[in-house]
C-alpha cells in the first residue's frame, strides 16, 4: 500500500481533521469533484442531468458509526422520506447505506428494526436498497444481517469486496438466497492477514469473481453491479458478457458521481446499464478521504482545479 494511500487513509479516520477540514472554503470547493453538494436537493438536480443521458443514480446520505439510537431512527426517517421524495417525483434513484448509520455497533435486532421499514418502503415504491459493505471487521456480522433480511424482502442487495481474501467464498455460500451483488474493490485500510496488498492482486480478483457473476446473470438471471472506474476491467467485463451472450442492458456498471463521466456517457449510449453513486451530506470527510485513496492520483487533479480558481 503507497504511502499517499496510507496518509489518506489515516486522515479519514482523525477525528481532529474531521472537525476542523470541512469548514475551510478550500477543502468544500475541493469535495465538489466528488458531490454535488450537502443537500438531496443537490443530488436531485445533478440526478435530473445525468437522466438526460439515460443514467440514473443511487443516492447515499453520509454519516456512519452513529452513538445513539435516536440517530439511527433519525437516518431511518430520512431514508424512507428520501424514498417517498424518489417516487413521487418519478426519478430513478436508488439508496444505498451503511448499517453502522442505523445502529449496527449499538443493536443488531434495533437495525434489523430500523431497516426492515427502509426496505418495505423501498419495495412499496417498487425501488432497491444497497447495504454498503463496511471493514473486515463487519464483514461476517453484514452477511449474517443480510441473509436474514433476504429472505424476507427480494428488493436488498450486498456490496462485497475484492480486495478480501474471503469474498469469492462468501458469495458462493449466499447461493442459496439468490443475492444482489454490487462488487467494488474495497477502500479500507486492512491488514495483510485479510486483504490483497498488491493493486494486480485485487484487480484480478475483481475478474475472477466478475467471471463468476457474469455466469449467473447468464443462468439465474441475478441482479449484479459491477462498481470500478477501471476501463480495462470494464472492458474485460463487456468481452466475458459478450462470450456468454450477455445483452449489454443485462451489464450493470456502477461509478462515482465525478469520475470517469465522459466514460460513462460512452457505457450508456453503447447500451449498458450505468448507475452513478452520488453521496450528500455534511458528514463527509471521511467518505471523501476514503475516495481518494481509492486512487491517489485524485489529489493532483483536485489541486489543479483549486490552484486554477
Amino acid at each position: 500500500m503507497s504511502l499517499a494511500r496510507n496518509l489518506l487513509l489515516w486522515c479519514s479516520k482523525n477525528e481532529w481533521l474531521k472537525k476542523r477540514f470541512p469548514k475551510m472554503k478550500f477543502t468544500r470547493r475541493a469535495v465538489k469533484k466528488f458531490m454535488p453538494g450537502e443537500t438531496v436537493e443537490d443530488a436531485i438536480t445533478a440526478t435530473r442531468k445525468l437522466l438526460e443521458n439515460n443514467i440514473p443514480a443511487t443516492f447515499t446520505h453520509l454519516g456512519e458509526n452513529i452513538t445513539t439510537l435516536e440517530e439511527a431512527e433519525e437516518n431511518t426517517k430520512h431514508y424512507i422520506a428520501l424514498l417517498d421524495k424518489i417516487n413521487n417525483e418519478n426519478l430513478d434513484i436508488e439508496i444505498s447505506l451503511k448499517l453502522t448509520q442505523i445502529g449496527f455497533d449499538l443493536s443488531f435486532d434495533k437495525t434489523f428494526e430500523l431497516f426492515s421499514q427502509i426496505a418495505a418502503k423501498t419495495k412499496s415504491h417498487n425501488n432497491f436498497v444497497f447495504i454498503d459493505i463496511e471493514d473486515s471487521s463487519y464483514v461476517d456480522k453484514t452477511i449474517d444481517f443480510y441473509k436474514k433480511i433476504k429472505r424476507q424482502y427480494d428488493n436488498v442487495g450486498l456490496c462485497l469486496q475484492t480486495y478480501l481474501y474471503r469474498t469469492m467464498k462468501d458469495i458462493e455460500q449466499m447461493m442459496d438466497i439468490n443475492p444482489a451483488i454490487r462488487l467494488v474493490k474495497g477502500a479500507y485500510k486492512e491488514p495483510e492477514t485479510v486483504a490483497f496488498k498488491s493493486k494486480k492482486k485485487v484487480d484480478e480478483n475483481f475478474f475472477k469473481i466478475s467471471e463468476f457473476l457474469l455466469e449467473k446473470i447468464k443462468e439465474l438471471n441475478w441482479r449484479s453491479a459491477f462498481a470500478t472506474h477501471d476501463m480495462n476491467l470494464v472492458k474485460r467485463i463487456e468481452n466475458e458478457g459478450a462470450r456468454l451472450g450477455i445483452e449489454k442492458s443485462n451489464l450493470e456498471f456502477h461509478m462515482l458521481y465525478g469520475i470517469k463521466s465522459f466514460e460513462q456517457l460512452k457505457l450508456a449510449a453503447n447500451g449498458y446499464k450505468v448507475r452513478v453513486l452520488i453521496s450528500y451530506g455534511e458528514a463527509w470527510f471521511p467518505w471523501y478521504m476514503r475516495r481518494l485513496a481509492e486512487r491517489p492520483a485524485n489529489v493532483g487533479f483536485v489541486l489543479k482545479n483549486l490552484l486554477s480558481k
